[in-house]
């Protein structure tokens, strides 16, 4: 996997990043808080090695964030969202509250405007606050922006953005379409490999696997600890405490992300995967397969590990993943748009695996429910 270390790193740093923001904030927003200390702001070299910096052993920057964009969330002024959720559908509205965290050395007298833009950078609304006295502290809320989604049709991720004068923040949130017109495919859904999706294969048929979190066998991959967040330190001295990876890489043009915008690294609409999914061993089933999405593991141990593959199998073709798309998918919004993603991909000429895997190499993942 050498030829992907400069993609681990970046993968790795962005969900670092998006880590540090939320937990800075989380600091920020909360009343009576007189500050917080960071582990440190560049990477500690001792103690088995802790990659925990945003700069590395000689504080310079890594290439996934520069120092101005890190001081939009951690300055003295730091402009503030109070948000329920970031997942939406279309039928939502989206509303958040507009506080500051003014630890400045005056009282401020600023307009607090707010917009939302596409990821083109197409303003879709924007709006503005009264102007009044922003006091010293963190209890100043400014007010509420509400705003309907109806006018949204296709999937997509938004950037909410609130200015106070010149100091700016911003963050990632995500819109679905509360109603899909479902793939016209025959399309196996199932959570076993077992006679049924065999034969469906056998006879040339489309199988989608969606396997259950806890049911990959240990030697397979289910003895990995993965989770939403990064490592903490290091695995060296936090063995047992979860996740022992950085996060997933994958490559954000692939038509099976058509209906799930993604970049090429974890945002928070993966959140939901990564608490419902083990991973896959790759060289468990092929030395040269691509997976469409990766999990990038731990320095030290350095496997390569899947969250969802794809391959010919039988006479059919099979798409496999770590995440269980099932269990509670009422409850998801997540869960059901990528699985509706996957399907539309699984339905569309797009859907044409390279590798040829055996049955039984995938049957062998799976601990047998009889």
């Amino acid at each position: 996997m050498k030829n992907l270390a400069d993609s681990f790193l970046l993968a790795s740093g962005k969900l670092q990043v998006l880590c540090y923001k939320a937990d800075i904030e989380a600091a920020l927003r909360t009343p009576g808080f007189g500050g917080f200390q960071l582990l440190d702001l560049h990477n500690f070299p001792g103690q088995g090695t802790a990659l925990v910096g945003v700069l590395n052993p000689f504080w310079e920057e890594k290439g996934y964030i520069t120092g101005k964009k890190y001081s939009r969330f951690c300055n003295a002024v730091v402009p503030l969202a109070r948000m329920k959720k970031i997942i939406y559908q279309n039928n939502e509205d989206i509303a958040a509250q507009i506080q500051v965290a003014n630890f400045g050395e005056i009282i401020l007298n600023e307009s607090i405007t707010w917009n939302i833009k596409s990821t083109a950078g197409k303003v879709l609304w924007k709006g503005q606050f009264a102007k009044s006295k922003i006091p010293l502290g963190n209890s100043f809320i400014s007010g509420e922006l509400k705003q309907s989604l109806s006018s949204i049709k296709e999937a997509g991720r938004f950037i909410l953005t609130v200015a106070v004068g010149k100091y700016e923040n911003s963050w990632d949130f995500f819109i679905y379409s509360a109603e899909k017109k479902e793939p016209d495919a025959n399309i196996l859904i199932t959570q076993q490999l077992d006679e049924e999706a065999i034969q469906v294969l056998n006879n040339g048929g489309k199988v989608l696997l969606t396997i259950k979190k806890g049911t990959i066998k240990i030697d397979k991959g289910g003895e990995v600890q993965i989770g939403f967040s990064s490592i903490f330190w290091n695995t060296a001295w936090t063995a047992n405490q979860p996740p022992v990876t950085m996060g997933i890489l994958c490559n954000p043009t692939h038509p099976a992300f058509k209906e799930f915008p993604t970049q090429y690294h974890s945002n928070y609409q993966w959140q939901d995967a990564m608490s419902h999914s083990n991973v896959i061993y790759l060289d468990q089933i092929s030395s040269t397969i691509k997976p469409i999405v990766r999990v990038i593991d731990d320095w030290v141990t350095a496997r390569p590990l899947a969250l969802i593959f794809e391959c010919n199998a039988g006479k059919g073709k099979l798409l496999v993943s770590g995440i269980d798309l099932i269990s509670e998918q009422g409850k998801r919004t997540e869960a059901k748009q990528l699985m509706y993603s996957l399907k539309k991909y699984m339905a569309s000429n797009e859907f044409k695996p390279a590798e040829n895997i055996s049955l039984e190499k995938v049957k062998a993942l799976i601990v047998s429910s009889d």
